[in-house]
């Protein structure tokens, strides 16, 4: 019998994905088989290279097989071991072992750019998401900038929605009035909950309440306040010790905008009335579109833009661009919406021209799946190989955390953290967003203890609220997520409301004003305490991870550098579970936690 692990360095050294021009050691044991395999490679795309194996045979009559390549270029690498007579090989079984057989999937090797780096402040910090609108209001409002816009005096009111027969339509025109003073009077609360870092929704001009519709990149919406308050509130935030990134959306506009502007509000010009306009090259104008030109996902409101056209990388990426603008005004980063939508070759230039203001500038990707192995449009992408992207969103995380705490099955967990640990660089992982809720899914304590929503619409979702003992039960849920969410590799990311207890499914009653006046004293003690245990040990910063117990209702895993090791252990179950680490035992109590020190 032959054995494989590409997960333990013993049979593979170094672990995970490594940087352009790295050789790597594989080794093959055998109990008493003394024939040699053949270690099989290919690039993505090329030809397949075959390396023998040399053979060593140990004192116990173990057979080790070994063999070296150097991976001289970025991108995707496959491999297994096979036999001359060509009828078994060793292929991937998951969760990195091998075994036996005719046919099978091949091991991935990850391979990025030698000089591929991510900025150090941001990690083992803790970051904290804002729906600028829904956060706080510096003081009631007299009316907003524009007529077509509600606005909210009754802050504890459920976000407006509309519903009928067999579909709903989001009105997207209340406005809570929360801006960027507002932000700014709450910098020592956020500070105190730990948080090094803030992104905040789209803030520039745009005629809906989510901002994703852009009007115009070079203002900030003016219901959020003016540049001056921007620049106020990045210096505070500055002072304090908080980095400030922004969203940036960039793969369409509004329609409503001074780029488009079909509906007018800007004058005469705009690419849908003018074809002279400066911007008519930005969209794709055809009669085989529905509404006459290219939209994102068909919505006539969100006119698609030709990301590559010259004038419009100029726009975005150059000396005076969008990118160069914000930065130099304050901002530390850029999240990019949607960023599988976008080319490979435009999240280069971004990448080039945001750190063209600072090799410490961040830049975040939206991406839902593995981000290594991600493939859109038909096409593998490349976006974090080095040159494009530092990190993205790491929704692979939050759907094992979540799935873990919700149904169990430790070792369905341990396989997904594992397969992303593998996958991604080092530099992009100690970067990558964890959450558990964001402005695109139910808040977290809803999904917890919540009916499924899938086939339910909006109105159905607006009654449904998790009260009572089930809310007790759902607290503590919430909690443990948490707890597994901080001790991952990765930046801890709360979604604003999440440390409070608020509720809500889908958009928009996940985007509920902030409860400023109705706060869960369990969950944000909680949150505050795993905060400050992860800013104190630099074992979370950029150390190693593996797990020292795994259940179905219990996970313990250890973070460590050098000889430093800190322990999380969380247990979902209705009773307490035990376990040996080191020789010391511990026990997690029921639907609880636990960090420590490991002497």
């Amino acid at each position: 019998m032959y054995y494989f692990n590409s997960r333990n360095t013993f049979f593979k050294q170094p672990f995970g994905a490594v940087k352009e021009a790295t050789t790597v050691s594989f080794s093959v044991t055998s109990d008493n088989e003394a024939i040699a395999p053949v270690l099989c490679i290919a690039k993505e795309g090329g030809r397949e290279v075959r390396v023998l194996m040399d053979m060593h045979r140990a004192k116990d009559g173990t057979i080790k097989f070994t063999a070296e390549y150097t991976f001289d270029k970025l991108g995707l690498y496959f491999y297994c071991f096979k036999f001359d007579s060509g009828k078994y090989g060793i292929y991937n079984a998951g969760k990195g072992d091998g075994y036996m057989t005719d046919r099978g999937p091949w091991f991935m090797q990850t391979v990025y750019a030698k000089n591929f780096s991510t900025p150090d402040k941001f990690k083992g910090g803790i970051m904290y998401q804002i729906f600028p609108d829904r956060f706080y209001e510096s003081k009631e409002k007299e009316e907003l900038t524009w007529p077509d816009r509600v606005y909210r005096k009754d802050k504890d009111g459920q976000p407006f929605f509309k519903w009928g027969e067999g579909e709903t339509e989001l009105i997207n025109t209340d406005y809570y009035g929360g801006d960027l003073k507002g932000i700014t009077q709450k910098l020592d609360y956020l500070k105190g909950l730990g948080v090094t870092c803030i992104y905040l929704n789209p803030i520039f001009e745009a005629h809906a309440n989510h901002r994703y519709n852009t009007a115009d990149y070079m203002k900030v919406d003016p219901d959020l306040g003016t540049m001056e308050d921007f620049t106020t509130m990045c210096s505070e935030c500055h002072k304090r010790g908080i980095s400030v990134i922004l969203d940036g959306v960039f793969s369409h506009t509004g329609s409503d905008s001074v780029y488009f502007n079909k509906e007018g509000r800007y004058g005469n010009g705009g690419a849908y009335h003018d074809p002279e306009s400066p911007y008519r090259a930005w969209f794709d104008f055809d009669k085989r579109y529905d509404h006459g030109y290219r939209s994102w996902w068909g919505f006539p409101t969100l006119p698609d833009v030709d990301e590559l056209n010259k004038d419009y990388l100029n726009y975005i990426c150059g000396k005076n661009g969008v990118i160069n603008y914000w930065l130099k005004s304050g901002a530390d980063g850029f999240r990019l919406d949607v960023a599988d939508e976008l080319p490979d070759e435009f999240i280069e230039k971004v990448r080039r021209s945001l750190k063209q203001c600072g090799k410490n500038k961040l830049l975040i990707g939206e991406v839902w799946e593995d981000a290594v192995t991600k493939i859109s449009y038909n096409k593998r992408r490349s976006y974090l190989l080095g040159k494009g992207l530092d990190s993205t969103m790491n929704y692979p995380f939050r759907v094992a955390v979540l799935d873990f705490i919700k149904n169990g099955d430790g070792h369905r967990f341990c396989e997904s953290i594992f397969s992303i640990y593998e996958n991604y660089p080092k530099e992009a992982l100690d970067n990558a967003w964890n959450f558990i809720s964001t402005h695109d899914t139910p808040r977290g304590i809803t999904y917890l203890m919540g009916k499924n929503p899938d086939s339910s619409d909006r109105y159905w979702q607006s009654q449904q609220f998790v009260e009572g003992d089930d809310y007790k039960t759902a607290s503590k849920m919430l909690v443990c997520a948490y707890a597994l969410m901080f001790g991952l590799p990765g930046v801890p990311c709360i979604y604003y409301g999440d440390e409070i207890g608020m509720q809500g499914y889908r958009d928009p009653f996940n985007r509920g004003y902030y409860k400023w006046w109705d706060q869960d004293e369990y969950i944000l003690k909680n949150i505050k305490w795993l905060a400050n245990f992860r800013k104190s040990h630099h074992e979370y910063r950029e150390g190693g991870l593996f797990f020292v117990h795994v259940s179905h209702n219990a996970v313990a895993y250890v973070r460590y550098e050098h000889e430093d090791e800190v322990l999380t252990a969380v247990n979902r179950g209705n009773g307490p579970e035990t376990f040996t680490y080191k020789g010391k035992q511990y026990t997690i109590p029921a639907l609880n936690y636990i960090n420590a020190v490991i002497e």
